[in-house]
């Protein structure tokens, strides 16, 4: 239970506060019980305040982007969920071929904003439900590109309210992981270097990839993206559809039966449901083909 004069300075901080928030509504698994407290952060200024008021009080924070790559618990989230919202949405062109972009922005809004820009590059995250912050916090990617292929810097703020930015040599980027993984710094903003071209060239690119996805992926489904990394030497979807695993659930939670490598939240699943036939998935694989999986999404909340 939050303090109330925490709530209360909360409030004075140029944001929104909302206490109790179901998670679920926040999550693209539309999964999750309610976070103690969620605020909506406004600008850089509001942001460092309410960093320091969590300081103070010694409560934990959470920043969510888009909850594309998440499954919240069931028991809902400790402390406070930060959201960064206005200032944190802009887009703009920062030199000729490098765009910088809010946290805050969605994938979409970025992709297009450089498509009009007639700057190819990020072509391979049109499609991508998320946002800035949160794809160069895992290092996003699609179609034999990610975003550490376009990104020269991120400015962050530590968890003291100083701002600071990291370079490219500097980001740490790896298959799912940044420099920013397992730290309190809050990314605040990216630039993208990227490479002139046709707006057609581009708009043939961005739906050439979308359809794949159409055809591929169960977008009309609630789901985390991937759930698993792909292990040495093979695919995990693959791996779970020969084990004869497309279709198979735990509760409301399904193995994706156009995509084996995704679980969809078919029948108002829980975090326990889907956590369970993940345990399956790993056991039956490892059973009979002998390989380790990874859980690429990232579970968040009470135990």
């Amino acid at each position: 239970m939050l303090e109330k004069q925490f709530i209360e300075r909360l409030k004075q901080e140029n944001t929104e506060v909302f206490l109790n928030e179901p998670m679920k509504n926040h999550t693209t698994f539309r999964i999750g019980g309610e976070a103690d407290c969620l605020c909506e952060v406004r600008d850089i200024r509001s942001l460092k305040a309410v960093l320091a008021l969590c300081r103070e009080y010694r409560v934990p924070f959470f920043v969510l982007g888009m909850g594309s790559n998440l499954l919240v618990s069931d028991k809902g989230i400790e402390g406070l969920v930060i959201q960064l919202g206005r200032d944190f949405n802009e887009v703009i062109r920062a030199e000729d071929n490098v765009i910088r972009a809010g946290a805050g922005c969605t994938l979409a809004k970025v992709c297009l904003f450089a498509k009009n820009m007639s700057l190819s590059g990020l072509e391979f995250a049109w499609g991508i439900p998320g946002s800035v912050g949160g794809a160069v916090y895992m290092n996003a990617g699609a179609y034999n590109g990610e975003i550490r292929d376009v990104a020269v810097s991120v400015d962050y703020m530590d968890a003291e309210g100083n701002v600071r930015r990291m370079r490219q040599e500097e980001l740490d980027f790896s298959h799912r992981h940044s420099a920013f993984t397992d730290t309190d710094h809050v990314i605040l903003s990216a630039s993208f270097q990227l490479t002139p071209a046709s707006q057609d060239q581009i708009s043939e690119r961005m739906q050439e990839l979308m359809n794949r996805r159409k055809d591929k992926q169960p977008i009309n489904h609630p789901s985390a993206g991937s759930i698993f990394k792909r292990p040495e030497g093979a695919f995990a979807a693959a791996l779970i559809e020969q084990c004869g695993l497309k279709g198979y659930a735990v509760g409301g939670a399904e193995v994706s039966e156009k995509h084996a490598g995704f679980i969809v939240n078919d029948r108002n699943a829980t975090a326990k449901d889907v956590l369970s036939l993940i345990e399956h998935i790993k056991k039956v694989v490892k059973e009979q083909k002998n390989i380790d999986l990874t859980c690429e999404i990232r579970f968040i909340g009470r135990k």
